[in-house]
């Protein structure tokens, strides 16, 4: 055993009371919870879906339509990416009866560019749902559960933020702060279950919503993955982790798996006025409802052809480069052509004015197609 393997046993293994054994008691957790309060009304982020502590004392409360959109689109995104999509929404759509009347359309060119488009599907179904109950959200975990899109987090969170519920409320921050403070050596994807009941011990009475975001912010400005600036962090003298010399090496992660690598072609077409030729892909499955470029078929299983003799009809196809992306269980490297055409737009496809590329539903990925075949093409302009 080395004698850093030795600091971690003996840090597990402090006496009882010390939160880095294990400690359970509502002494030692109401401690940290109120010194991460204390913390957090000098320090919190300032997001435009929050409701700050000073407001909050002063009998402000977080609106569920505004929390609930936002973790929505937090889901496997940042917090800087989010919040001009936010401001976006809000402004179009600035209740949920509003969101729930607007076309389905329109909700999917708002959200293109986000990302993980069954969020945007299933927000639109969730908001459908909720007008029709009069525009309440539920206000427990088991009833925001019932709802379309929404799992095991975002139902804490939104308990916890917009109706004051003692909810668990785990994302990748917190999971990062738990595992630190107690110095779990099981894998995070086998921890999840030991960390969410160390944090049901932690959430006080009082503020459950504010410790909830008080932990997050901890972990995304403090606790970090990489250099966490432990000696601004209010709970260190209790963090294990701290005491091990070794915050990085949790959580502890397994090693990766290598992402597939899959391979297709897709094909730009362009009028001589700069309207390119679009169409819309089958609701379900990979970017379901989005709007994209004709491409060969490829899948996340399977690869498409890569030549320009695969091209859904018969044009002068010159290469126009490749782009990569990567999706969340492969990679997709995509052979790009461009072509002048005139007519009609086959069928099943449209043709989408220059000036209103930018405001389709097109998914990063097709973006980048357009982008290495017509350079500024799906940036904002102006009509003509």
């Amino acid at each position: 055993m080395t004698p850093l393997d030795q600091t971690r046993k003996a840090s597990q293994q402090a006496a009882p009371g010390d939160i880095g054994s294990g400690d359970t008691s509502k002494a030692g957790s109401q401690d940290i919870a109120s010194r991460l309060l204390a913390w957090y009304d000098a320090h919190h982020r300032d997001l435009p879906w929050r409701v700050a502590p000073g407001a909050f004392a002063r009998g402000a409360r977080a609106d569920p339509y505004r929390v609930w959109l936002s973790e929505v689109m937090l889901q496997q995104t940042t917090v800087e990416a989010v919040k001009a999509y936010f401001r976006n929404f809000v402004e179009k759509w600035p209740t949920v009866e509003a969101l729930a009347a607007a076309p389905a359309e329109d909700v999917m060119k708002a959200w293109a560019g986000l990302g993980y488009y069954s969020r945007a599907r299933n927000l639109k179904a969730c908001a459908d749902l909720v007008a029709l109950r009069g525009g309440r959200f539920p206000d427990t975990e088991a009833g925001l559960r019932e709802l379309p899109g929404i799992g095991a987090y975002t139902a804490a969170a939104i308990a916890a933020i917009a109706f004051e519920r003692p909810a668990a409320v785990v994302d990748g921050n917190v999971e990062r702060v738990v595992t630190r403070l107690r110095s779990i050596e099981t894998p995070l994807s086998e921890a999840k279950p030991q960390i969410r009941a160390l944090v049901e011990k932690l959430v006080p009475r009082t503020r459950p919503g504010d410790f909830a975001q008080a932990t997050m912010d901890l972990g995304a400005t403090i606790c970090t993955p990489k250099r966490p600036r432990c000696m601004l962090c209010p709970v260190r003298e209790d963090c294990s982790a701290v005491l091990s010399g070794d915050p990085e090496h949790f959580p502890v992660r397994p090693p990766k798996d290598d992402k597939p690598l899959r391979k297709g072609a897709a094909f730009v077409a362009e009028r001589d006025d700069g309207a390119i030729l679009l169409r819309k892909r089958p609701n379900k499955g990979l970017l379901g409802g989005m709007t994209e470029v004709p491409t060969t078929s490829w899948t996340a299983r399977i690869d498409g052809a890569t030549t320009a003799e695969a091209a859904p009809f018969p044009a002068d196809w010159r290469r126009a480069g490749r782009i990569g992306h990567v999706f969340t269980h492969f990679a997709l490297e995509l052979e790009i052509f461009h072509a002048q055409i005139e007519g009609d737009a086959p069928a099943g496809h449209f043709w989408s004015l220059a000036h209103e590329i930018s405001g389709e539903a097109l998914p990063t990925v097709m973006k980048k197609v357009i982008e290495a075949a017509i350079p500024g093409a799906t940036k904002t302009q102006r009509p003509q």
